[in-house]
């Protein structure tokens, strides 16, 4: 039966909507972090108004007009998230790190377990996480992220759109063309493809192995690589084999993660006789390379992967 919280409120009804709310909030936030911490909001603020939902709209209606509120309100104090190559020329010229930037500057990985509602569905989920799309919506307003997250990649209706919103329904339908308007001018570089398997063997082999001129093999002619919280970027294999080949990489461990649509690694760094968590990778092929390396080096994103806090050889 459940625990019952008013007007037919269970709990158990509040967690069947979490992986919705959590891939919501994401793409409203784009961060793991802040989406995490909006849904959690937003079960609170649902606990203490409960005696106040008379029963005269969806549950699934109501919760998610809290959590947009929650999200709102948040992004009303916050600065757009981006990926480096949204905010800065290309490194290769002057391969230097530099100093860190804030958590709070950058698009963050999310697994695709913690978002996905129902499997017949996967393959609309996962296109509306993929990093690029995620940073192409943090350059909406926020209500024109609200409206076309829901209505989009949802699949709400307009009218339930404009109920969630306390607005009509030809409002809903301007801020949605100008929403759409504003993302025709975004084009991903390249598509995005599910990883070949063989093609991650062959990288996990040349990473673990220190295999640089391997790893190169593996690039597309303009394949990406950046760091958050690092503003530096680079494109292309000379470019990319170079930082690898200056990198502390070597002797390092890779664990397989489903992260943002497409295949994604915890990069484990030797520490003595174990493995401790360095970052969480995000790699994107398309039909036979690598197109794109995006190597958060933040230990804290671990847990949300249920990654290890420590590997063992």
């Amino acid at each position: 039966m459940g625990l019952r919280l008013a007007a037919g409120v269970v709990i158990a009804d509040l967690e069947q909507l979490r992986p919705e709310l959590t891939g919501y909030c994401y793409r409203m936030l784009g961060s793991t972090f802040d989406a995490e911490d909006a849904v959690q909001e937003t079960f609170m603020r649902a606990w203490r108004a409960a005696d106040g939902f008379e029963g005269r709209s969806e549950l699934r209606t109501w919760v998610f007009s809290i959590a947009t509120n929650v999200c709102l309100t948040h992004l009303r104090r916050a600065a757009r998230r981006a990926l480096p190559m949204d905010v800065g020329a290309q490194s290769n010229d002057s391969p230097i790190l530099g100093a860190p930037l804030s958590r709070q500057a950058w698009v963050e990985p999310i697994p695709g377990a913690r978002v996905e509602r129902d499997p017949s569905e996967q393959v609309v989920e996962r296109d509306s996480i993929r990093l690029a799309f995620i940073a192409a919506l943090q350059l909406l307003t926020p209500r024109q992220r609200a409206v076309l997250v829901l209505r989009d990649v949802l699949q709400w209706k307009i009218r339930e759109v404009a109920q969630l919103l306390g607005t009509t329904e030809d409002a809903v339908n301007a801020v949605l063309r100008r929403a759409r308007t504003a993302l025709a001018a975004w084009e991903p570089s390249r598509t995005v493809e599910q990883p070949d398997r063989e093609l991650l063997r062959r990288y996990v082999e040349a990473f673990e192995g220190f295999d640089i001129d391997g790893l190169v093999a593996l690039l597309h002619e303009e394949a990406t690589l950046s760091m958050p919280p690092y503003a530096l970027w680079l494109r292309g294999p000379d470019a990319i084999g170079d930082w690898f080949r200056r990198s502390s990489c070597q002797d390092s461990r890779l664990v397989a993660v489903d992260a943002n649509g497409t295949a994604g690694f915890g990069v484990y760094r030797r520490d003595g006789e174990t493995y401790r968590p360095f970052a969480v990778q995000i790699v994107e092929t398309d039909a036979s390379r690598i197109t794109a390396l995006h190597t958060f080096i933040d230990p804290a994103l671990f847990p949300f992967f249920d990654l290890p806090p420590v590997k063992y050889p």
